[in-house]
């Protein structure tokens, strides 16, 4: 996929541009897969709002993807490629032999017709799931589980990919699209490749308008605020924050500190720390 850019003919469209999207599959979501999704807009219960600069955005269909791939031993071919509002990667609909259909993430190679397969032994292909203890070395994978069985939870999204690294015991060595080194057990399936739409993040939305349709409200810095309002605020024409340090408007540190907890399960998995 590439990435289209637009002509100038209004401000708008001065430096937008959008994704390619003339190799999708020109047809409707398949209906078996798809509901209703409603969106909180960063709202508690009692409609106060806990999670700033979200709303709006446009009407969504939400599909439901197969992390699990839990369909083993059972051929699928790739009926078609779609584009999904909820994420940056594509979504491939898959076909079993049994007649089921499912939604996956699109690798990059695959493409409408293949035939894929999730099995202990699948060849070493795009869009294959196995154990990672039956991955090479050097393979590019995506869709990872962190425990065996619970569906794919690392590098879904467009352009990822991670890489083996080694294999020692019941441990699997990885380097994550962070730079992160990490471990995890070798009975943890994930899908071969890297995700499609490598290309996204070269996208220029053009207009304030466009991020609105992406449930993105305005965000004001704080230093433009009141004192009343945020930490940063106050002071005559363009003023310093005034601390040592950025807070939010809370008072809390950030812009830089570090907020991992100190004391977390799976710190004794990670060799070496993302940049």
């Amino acid at each position: 996929m590439g990435i289209r850019v637009y002509r100038t003919h209004t401000p708008s469209t001065r430096q937008r541009s959008c994704c390619d999207f003339r190799n999708l599959s020109k047809k409707r979501p398949e209906r078996s897969l798809t509901s209703s999704f409603s969106r909180k807009r960063g709202k508690n219960n009692r409609g106060i709002i806990t999670i700033r600069h979200r709303g709006g955005g446009h009407k969504r269909l939400y599909r439901q993807i197969d992390s699990k791939r839990s369909k083993y031993s059972i051929l699928a071919q790739v009926s078609s490629i779609e584009y999904d509002p909820n994420r940056t990667a594509y979504v491939a609909l898959l076909h079993f032999r049994d007649g089921e259909k499912r939604y996956i993430i699109q690798p990059i190679g695959m493409n409408i017709g293949d035939t894929i397969q999730t099995d202990f032994f699948a060849p070493i292909i795009p869009g294959n799931t196995l154990p990672v203890k039956n991955i090479p070395l050097g393979t590019e994978i995506h869709n990872i589980e962190l425990t065996p069985g619970r569906g794919g939870q690392l590098v879904k999204s467009a352009g990822t990919c991670a890489q083996i690294l080694a294999k020692e015991g019941e441990l699997v060595t990885l380097r994550l699209p962070s730079g992160e080194i990490r471990t995890i057990l070798n009975k943890c399936w994930a899908t071969i490749g890297q995700v499609s739409n490598s290309e996204w993040n070269k996208i220029r939305l053009g207009k304030a308008g466009r991020k609105r349709w992406l449930d993105r409200r305005p965000h004001v810095r704080g230093a433009v605020m009141n004192p009343v309002d945020h930490p940063h605020g106050g002071g005559e024409g363009r003023a310093p924050i005034g601390r040592k340090h950025p807070v939010t408007p809370w008072g809390k540190p950030t812009l830089g500190k570090k907020t991992r907890k100190i004391i977390k399960y799976s710190n004794n998995l990670i060799i070496r720390r993302r940049k």
